[in-house]
Parts: C-alpha cells; sequence; structure tokens
C-alpha cells in the first residue's frame, strides 16, 4: 500500500512512535509518506526513516512554565492556513492515511474519500475514559482535532473499551535488565530549567540527570544535564532510580512497563495531561502533584518500587491488523492484547465524568 503517515510534532513521543511504525511499515513493503505538522523539530529527531516528507504549519498549543498559553495559543493560530494545507496537498496515488494526532492528514483522508486509522493515547478519547475538566468543548476539541474512520486509542487501562494498552518500541530495554543503581531521570520540557535546577540542586545527597535543551553534558554539583539523546535516554531509564517528568503519554508508559518509580506533573490547562493524571490517581500508577517541591520528592523517593507492567507488543499486533486490511474486530486485537497484561481491575471498567478539581499531591501504589 501507499500510506500517507500524518505526524503531530507537539511533544516527542509522537515523533518516536511514528518513527518505529514507519520503519516497520517500510519493512514490510509499503510505501509511506511522512507529513510532519506542529511546532518546528529539531534535526536531532529527523532521519531518513521518515523520508520522504512534508511539513506543514498545523495547530498546536503553546506552553510557558508548566502551563498552556491561551492567549499565545490563539494568536499562533492560523485556521485559514490550514484549510488551503488540506484543500492543496496531492493525495492522488494513496491507499490509506494513518494519523498520530495529526490534523491535516486526517483532513485530507477526509476530503478524499481515503481510509484512515488514528493511532495513539489521544485516540483513546473516542471512547469513554477519564478526561480532567470535561465538558463539551474539550470533549469537541479532542474529538475533532484529527478525526479519523478507525481510532487505535492506547492507554493504561482498557476502562471497558475497545482500546489498546500502551506502545512499548522496540528499542526499549526489557524489564529483566532493570535496575536502580542509576540517578534520579528528569524530563520537564514544559517547566523553568532554572526553576527545576535550584529545586533539585538543594536534594544534595540525591543525584539528578535532567535531560533538557543543552549542547552538552554540563555538571551543576548533584545534578547533570544532558542534551537531548533516546538512545542515552533510555539507557538511564533502565538504571534509574525513579522518573520525575510532565504528564505525557510515553514516557509514563516505558516507565511504567519497567517498573520504575514515577513522579509526575501535568501541565496545566493542557487536557491531555491533566486526564492522563486524573487516570494515573484512579489506577494508582504514580504520584501526581501540580507542584514541585523538596518534601513531595524525598517523600516519593522512599516509596516502594512498583511491578513492571510487562506491556505486550502492541506494535507489531497493530501492523499485523493493518496488513490483514482490518479485517478482525478492533475489540477482539484490544481483548488479546489486553490478555497478556497482569493487574487490570475490574472495578475501573466503567469510568464517570470526571470534574476539574486541582489535584493534590498524592501517593499512590502499584
Amino acid at each position: 500500500m501507499r500510506i500517507l503517515y500524518g505526524v503531530q510534532t507537539t511533544g516527542r513521543g509522537h515523533l518516536v512512535r511514528a518513527r518505529a511504525l514507519i520503519a516497520a511499515l517500510k519493512a514490510r513493503g509499503h510505501e509511506v509518506h511522512t507529513l510532519f505538522s506542529g511546532p518546528p523539530v529539531e534535526t536531532v529527531w529527523l532521519d531518513a526513516v521518515f523520508e520522504p516528507w512534508t511539513v506543514r504549519e498545523g495547530l498546536t498549543h503553546i506552553s510557558i512554565d508548566g502551563r498552556v498559553s491561551y492567549l499565545a495559543t490563539a494568536r499562533r493560530l492560523r485556521l485559514l492556513q490550514l484549510v488551503r494545507d488540506v484543500q492543496r496537498f496531492d493525495a492522488g496515488g494513496f491507499d490509506l492515511v494513518i494519523s498520530d494526532y495529526e490534523p491535516i492528514s486526517a483532513r485530507i483522508a477526509r476530503r478524499v474519500g481515503l481510509p484512515s486509522i488514528g493511532v495513539g493515547h489521544l485516540y483513546a478519547y473516542a471512547h469513554r475514559v477519564p478526561m480532567a475538566g470535561h465538558n463539551l468543548l474539550n470533549h469537541a476539541v479532542m474529538r475533532r482535532f484529527a478525526p479519523v474512520d478507525m481510532p487505535l486509542g492506547l492507554h493504561w487501562h482498557h476502562f471497558g473499551q475497545p482500546i489498546l494498552p500502551p506502545m512499548i518500541l522496540p528499542d526499549v530495554p526489557a524489564p529483566a535488565d532493570v535496575t536502580e543503581d542509576g540517578p534520579v531521570l528528569v524530563y520537564l520540557g514544559f517547566e523553568s530549567l532554572d526553576a527545576v535546577t535550584a529545586l533539585l540542586g538543594g536534594l544534595r545527597d540525591t543525584r539528578f540527570r535532567i535531560y533538557t535543551r543543552v549542547d552538552a553534558p554540563r555538571q551543576l554539583g548533584n545534578l547533570e544535564l544532558m542534551p537531548i539523546d533516546r538512545t542515552r535516554f533510555l539507557a538511564d531509564l533502565v538504571r534509574a532510580r525513579g522518573v520525575i517528568c510532565n504528564t505525557g503519554f510515553s514516557l509514563v508508559s516505558e516507565a511504567l512497563h519497567l517498573g520504575k518509580r514515577i513522579l509526575t506533573k501535568p501541565v496545566r490547562h493542557q487536557t491531555e495531561q491533566e486526564s492522563n493524571a486524573e487516570s494515573l490517581e484512579q489506577l494508582g500508577l504514580a504520584t501526581v502533584c501540580r507542584t514541585l517541591d523538596a518534601r513531595t520528592i524525598t517523600t516519593w523517593l522512599d516509596s516502594p518500587v512498583p511491578v513492571p507492567m510487562h506491556y505486550p507488543d502492541v506494535m507489531h499486533a497493530v501492523l499485523a491488523w493493518i496488513d490483514e486490511r482490518q479485517d478482525r474486530p478492533l475489540q477482539a486485537l484490544a481483548d488479546m492484547l489486553w490478555s497478556q497484561v497482569g493487574g487490570i481491575r475490574p472495578d475501573l471498567l466503567r469510568p464517570s465524568a470526571l470534574s476539574a478539581s486541582p489535584l493534590a499531591c498524592a501517593q499512590t501504589g502499584p
């Protein structure tokens, strides 16, 4: 098949997942054209796997010091340009569109009548799952941002819906290789680096390795600042004493898969991250807080080590399902994958709609 693959570049989880899937699709004999939209992508994230590709502005949100700025986001909206990009893209010869929550490719599929599949965590919100600040506007935006015919949503629980487990990529080491002899791993890409280093630098008895936008490693007392590098990051994740991060889906999933302590701070006013925080609290999988402080961190570091989730090989199950031309019902695919995950709580099958009440720091167990 000739596939148009749309990738949303807000956050790096979309890029990492798409790269692995595109490489696998090409290895299976498919021809893939990548369409990127969202914030500009650093060259370190791009390589020949994505070729050929097209870049468009698309839609995204703007975060400032750990919270979404509605005013800055509104100023960046280019809705007329989005319409032009959808109308002007030559979709001739494509057989299928796959969207990793990318709005232009999804709308191209609608315009020309191509079948479309959505792969990613945000497509779980096509179903009834926990959502923070649940209201008609939030729900409509999340469902209509990148609409597809067949949403393959990924989540930490199925909630009684045709949702798949997290997609752990082939470059993530096996849980059997995990140790706890490394520093605490920190990835807070939406926070002020000065504020993060000031806080963590005061905890002099604990080593922290912070992945951030620096050109070369830098030592600041008990802190080590590291440039973004996925291979090295995963090596550190396997050895980490714990992970401190914002509440995106991919890193949290990898930490759960490996059985790592997680301390997570959702980006304020970002519906996905606040909804992820709701789910993690409800499932008892992480420590969630609105603000980071020394007391919360030290209490969290003394918490028990969680049991690894050992998620199954979702990626190759999805690839086989695509090659089968989606003949198997999605619910059957979901049931097959969840049967390989332990510790699924039956009392969480039907979550109620959740309010947007502030999250207190709360220690939860596995």
